[in-house]
C-alpha cells in the first residue's frame, strides 16, 4: 500500500474493489509518473487485479484526473473487467456525480450543456470545445448551483460522459473554471488544487446486475474551502 497517499476502500466484493482516489495520485502509470500510482497502492492488498484487462492498467475501468479526487471502481475479474468497460464506454446505468467549487457561477443556475470536445491545437495538455468535423467527441455535462458567496460558486455536476478533462473544459467554455485549476484558469491559495471532487458513483453490478451507488466523503481541503467559503453550506 503506498504510505504517503493511502487509498480508502468504500467497498468490495469478489468482482469488484471500489476506493476514494486521493487527489495528487495518478490512476495509472503515464510518461513522467511511472510509481506512486493507484494501481501501485491496489496491487499489494488486492494481487488479484494483476490478471485484469491490460498490464499497465490492472482492473481499471474508468479514471480521474490526477488532481481530482473521489470514488472509483475497479474489476477484479475479466468477466467484471469486460462488463464495466462495455458499460462506462457505453454509457448504460452509469451515473457520476461531482462537487466542485468554481470561480464565479455558471448561468442559468441548473442547467445542461452538450459540445463536442477534443485536444486543442498544439497544447498536448489541454482539451477545447471544437467544432463539428473534426476530432471531437460528444460532451454531456448537467449542473446545479447550490450556493453563491463572495464571488465563488458551490456546484453539483452530474456526466452523461466522461471525456478527458470535461467538466474542466465546459467550466473554462462558460467563463467559470474551477477554483485552483491552473491548466484551464489560475491557481489559488485556497486550494492546491482543482476543487473538484467525485462525490457519487452509481453503476449496475457486473455479475449481480444489483443497482450500486457509492459516496466518497469530502477530503479535508475541499471540506475547509466549501466550510469557510459558504456559510450556509450542509455537504
Amino acid at each position: 500500500m503506498n504510505k504517503t497517499l493511502p487509498v480508502e476502500v468504500l467497498f468490495e466484493d469478489d468482482a469488484i474493489l471500489v476506493v476514494d482516489k486521493p487527489a495528487g495520485m495518478m490512476v495509472h502509470p503515464a510518461p513522467g509518473h511511472p510509481d506512486g500510482t493507484l494501481v501501485d497502492a491496489l496491487l499489494p492488498r488486492c494481487p488479484a487485479l494483476a490478471g485484469v484487462g491490460s498490464v499497465e492498467r490492472p482492473g481499471v475501468v474508468h479514471r480521474l484526473d490526477r488532481e481530482t479526487s473521489g470514488v472509483m471502481v475497479l474489476a477484479k475479474t475479466q468477466r467484471a473487467y469486460l462488463a464495466l468497460r462495455q458499460a462506462f464506454e457505453g454509457h448504460v446505468a452509469v451515473e457520476k456525480t461531482y462537487l466542485a467549487v468554481l470561480h464565479g457561477a455558471p448561468r442559468p443556475a441548473q442547467g445542461t450543456l452538450e459540445t463536442l470536445i477534443g485536444r486543442k491545437g498544439w497544447d498536448a495538455r489541454r482539451m477545447a470545445v471544437v467544432e463539428p468535423g473534426g476530432d471531437g467527441k460528444r460532451a454531456v455535462t448537467h449542473w446545479t448551483t447550490l450556493q453563491r458567496h463572495d464571488g465563488l460558486a458551490l456546484v453539483e455536476f452530474t456526466i452523461e460522459t466522461g471525456r478527458t478533462h470535461q467538466i474542466r473544459v465546459h467550466l473554462a467554455s462558460l467563463g467559470c473554471p474551477l477554483l485552483g485549476d491552473d491548466l484551464y484558469g489560475t491557481s489559488d491559495a485556497r486550494i492546491a488544487r482543482q476543487a473538484l471532487h467525485a462525490a457519487q458513483l452509481s453503476f449496475r453490478h457486473p455479475i449481480t446486475h444489483a443497482d450500486c451507488r457509492i459516496n466518497a466523503p469530502l477530503p479535508p481541503d475541499m471540506q475547509t474551502i466549501i466550510t469557510s467559503s459558504f456559510p450556509f453550506a450542509s455537504i
